[in-house]
């Protein structure tokens, strides 16, 4: 079952075009991008220089991911009647000013404080960027024009991540997040100048706290935070299982996160062309992808050249991020914005719990490359979610109790 989008503004018409201001949208995107999957990938040399372990040092991406799950809705909850373009280039100053303290952090302590401070703005800047993605193309290619906003989170793993764990190791971690934080600079002046002035139209505090009374987006939210899981469970180990188990030389840890960009990148797309033709089925597809794709790390890992495939296929499964953000836009009536940007905070409670267990695997003495495996555990799980979600979206009680306000 669709539901059909609600929009609380007419198609809008950017002042300098519509491709510039979904550029302005995708730059923040792969700002984003590098400064969250680059902090998995430089896990390692911030360890050793902190003096800190491995699975330790996990909790500066956990840090991070609550940062998220906190911010998205608290933001766009209190500055809902804020206009939108105002609210993005706040929300990329915050980002650009968590990563320069990042940077600039002492110890161990600070960086995490830092890192907590960077990722507030995250969900809600990709919650708003979606919306006004949607507000400037037509109804039945919403999903394409989400897409295009998450083309810099997914080529931020081409070419923002590879370069940032270059940096990395030739002139230290601090490097990384210094870059990443000019970039949010550099964002929120392209975003003041391309992207149209939206008012924030009928929204309020009280109207966008009525999406936790809607069931469907508290179970989509579940399904995304389990169901996802299991890509961070590798990608927060991966530059490890590389080297330890893959032995590959650490020049090649970056081409091979590309190639898993590379996936990310054709997966966005296409997950956006599959999305505006059916969200559930979309999303189911992406789920048994992941599944099938992560128990293959197991086996694939100590190979250069199987792991380069699997990682490619893995990145593929992040064709799920359209399916999603669209349905949660769906299903969220006249809260649109709050159900937005609680997709990304659901995404990074799946940060956060594939980084645990991945890293309770770890702990327990199991394989590095045992995280292939915990991570298609967690996508299996989500497609249980999923189903319930369909059956719950059957069921003519259900509807009464959820879909009521949802559609009419």
């Amino acid at each position: 079952m669709q539901h059909e989008p609600i929009s609380d503004t007419p198609l809008i018409s950017a002042p300098h075009g519509a491709g510039l201001a979904s550029l302005a949208l995708a730059l923040g995107g792969l700002a984003i991008g590098t400064g969250e999957f680059a902090s998995m990938s430089i896990l390692p040399v911030v360890a050793n220089d902190l003096h800190a372990s491995l699975p330790d040092m996990g909790h500066m991406i956990s840090a991070y991911a609550l940062g998220v799950v906190f911010g998205a809705p608290l933001i766009t909850i209190f500055l809902a009647r804020m206009p939108r373009k105002t609210m993005l280039v706040m929300l990329m100053s915050l980002y650009a000013m968590g990563n320069l303290l990042s940077a600039a952090a002492p110890g161990y302590g600070a960086l995490i404080l830092a890192r907590f401070i960077a990722g507030i703005p995250h969900g809600a800047y990709f919650g708003v960027a979606a919306l006004v993605a949607a507000a400037m193309t037509v109804p039945e290619k919403r999903a394409q024009a989400v897409s295009r906003v998450l083309l810099g989170l997914t080529i931020a793993n081409v070419f923002g991540v590879p370069l940032a764990t270059w940096l990395s190791q030739g002139f230290g971690w601090r490097s990384t997040f210094l870059v990443v934080g000019l970039l949010g600079l550099t964002t929120a002046v392209m975003v003041s100048r391309y992207v149209p002035f939206i008012a924030a139209g009928n929204a309020s505090p009280r109207r966008e706290l009525g999406v936790f009374r809607r069931l469907q987006v508290w179970v989509t939210l579940l399904m995304v935070s389990v169901g996802f899981g299991g890509l961070f469970a590798v990608y927060t180990y991966i530059t490890p299982t590389l080297l330890e188990v893959t032995r590959v030389a650490p020049a090649m840890v970056a081409v091979l996160l590309a190639t898993m960009g590379v996936g990310m990148t054709v997966g966005n797309l296409v997950g956006g062309w599959f999305a505006d033709r059916s969200r559930l089925w979309t999303i189911f597809g992406a789920l048994v992808w992941n599944a099938a794709a992560l128990s293959a790390f197991y086996y694939t890992s100590a190979n250069l050249w199987t792991v380069a495939l699997n990682l490619f296929a893995i990145g593929c499964g992040i064709a799920v991020c359209p399916a999603v953000q669209t349905r949660l836009m769906d299903v969220a009536g006249d809260a649109q914005t709050v159900a937005a940007a609680l997709n990304h905070s659901a995404f990074n409670c799946a940060n956060a719990a594939g980084a645990w267990c991945g890293g309770l695997a770890i702990a327990h003495g199991m394989s590095l490359q045992s995280t292939g495996p915990v991570g298609a555990l967690l996508a299996l799980g989500g497609i249980v979610v999923l189903g319930i979600s369909v059956l719950l979206e059957q069921r003519p009680v259900a509807r009464t109790l959820t879909a009521g306000s949802l559609a009419p």
